[in-house]
């Protein structure tokens, strides 16, 4: 860990490398992204001002926290506990944003589809029991049409059973109905009452005939018109007009009274877009989530966590070079305690030092001041300097990466430091 920053010890809150002037600008303004994800996704459920100040100021809290975890080492776990916390909260809220964003403009077109399908299916369905029943029903006309005649040209037709239950009844319906006019009209040939009955209930099978005949004409038309991206109230609108145009008692009654399975019609809200309305449930989107996660919701989750990920990162690695790291606090508690600048107590302190055994920098410590006695013995007790009894005399070793920052804390001179330069004297 790097002794100091590149500013000077006496100037820790500016930061002089636009790297990390970089950095804290784009933490900044991922915070503003974060913080325009995170309302919008608490508008959806918390009114106006309440979204406002509850996201600007989880937002504030993680910026501030990930800047505190970076310089600070007391009470750290309940500073990350804090962060993760709020982190939790703005990823919720921020992938029910994203999740939200991305369904209106995916699932109208999802639902629609889906839509489109059933009633393809259902339709098809619908389709192939009424083209049975047409089928069905050009036989029950044909054979009526030759009962009829039959009726007319031998008679006692009516008694005779018949293998199809749709021609037994009509069968049964006719005998019972001469059966009351025996006693004025005897059964033989010629016109009568059994032919005028089964006359009608000819002209009946081709009325239902032609009736199921536009229906299946109109379900033809439906599935040719529809159209997957049509709204959901428009499809469903029209297959509902298409649907009770079926005449399905005739249909039935054609198919032998067959129980018929008709195809149901789709429920409205079970095809209704949420995202329309500017509503999403949280449970919603977490359920699908961890139910049937798809591309969207694996995506809207990642971006909403690495945006969280990466502005702690870049307020943690920058927070130091504004409030200062551990070894600049000691330099300036150092200076401080000698009353002096901070880059002249680093002056002062570099011109003690010397070469000691195999090169490496030393100091004699009977001649530090009290700030550089209390800045040595804190570089010994964090393992940065070392202490060295030699021939009765104390020194300290100091590691070279300390001793290099030290020096190059000085590169960029302060004022101070400038005015307290000796200038040579000038000959008059």
């Amino acid at each position: 860990m790097a002794v100091l920053s590149p500013a000077s010890s006496g100037e820790s809150a500016v930061v002089t490398r636009p790297m990390v002037k970089g950095l804290f600008v784009a933490s900044c303004l991922l915070s503003i992204v974060s913080y325009y994800t995170t309302q919008r996704g608490m508008a959806l459920f918390l009114p106006g001002w309440f979204s406002v100040v509850a996201s600007l100021g989880i937002q504030l809290s993680m910026i501030f926290v990930a800047w505190l975890i970076g310089f600070t080492n007391t009470r750290r776990v309940l500073l990350i506990a804090v962060y993760g916390i709020t982190g939790l909260v703005s990823v919720a809220f921020t992938y029910v944003s994203h999740y939200t964003w991305f369904s209106a403009r995916e699932r109208p077109a999802l639902v629609q589809r889906k839509l489109y399908d059933v009633l393809n299916e259902a339709a098809g369905k619908a389709q192939q029991l009424l083209a049975a029943a047409v089928n069905e029903g050009q036989k029950h006309v044909m054979a009526l049409d030759e009962l009829t005649v039959a009726e007319k040209t031998h008679g006692h037709i009516a008694r005779a059973g018949d293998p199809d239950p749709y021609l037994a009844k009509v069968r049964e319906a006719v005998a019972r109905e001469a059966h009351t006019y025996d006693s004025a009209y005897k059964e033989g040939t010629g016109e009568g009452v059994r032919y005028t009955a089964f006359d009608r209930y000819t002209k009946m099978a081709r009325q239902s005939l032609e009736r199921m005949r536009a229906a299946q004409q109109s379900l033809i038309d439906f599935r040719a018109q529809l159209k997957p991206l049509d709204p959901t109230e428009k499809q469903l609108g029209q297959f509902r007009k298409v649907y009770d145009m079926v005449p399905w008692p005739e249909v039935e009654e054609s198919l032998h009274g067959a129980r018929l399975e008709r195809p149901a019609i789709p429920n409205y809200t079970d095809f209704l877009d949420r995202t329309a309305s500017g509503q999403e449930e949280m449970l919603m989107a977490f359920q699908e989530l961890f139910t049937a996660p798809n591309g969207r919701h694996a995506f809207a989750l990642v971006l909403a966590t690495i945006v969280d990920v990466v502005i702690f990162l870049l307020a943690y690695s920058s927070g130091p070079f504004f409030f200062g790291s551990p070894e600049q606090r000691w330099l300036s508690g150092g200076a401080a305690m000698d009353a002096l600048d901070g880059q002249i107590f680093v002056r002062d302190f570099l011109r003690k030092v010397g070469p000691g055994p195999r090169g490496m920098a030393r100091v004699d410590a009977l001649t530090l001041t009290p700030g550089e006695q209390q800045l040595c013995l804190l570089f010994a007790a964090k393992g940065k300097a070392v202490i060295l009894e030699e021939e009765g005399q104390r020194w300290y070793l100091l590691e070279p990466e300390v001793h290099q920052q030290l020096v190059e804390s000085l590169a960029a001179h302060g004022f101070r430091l400038k005015a307290s330069t000796p200038q040579p004297a000038t000959s008059s």
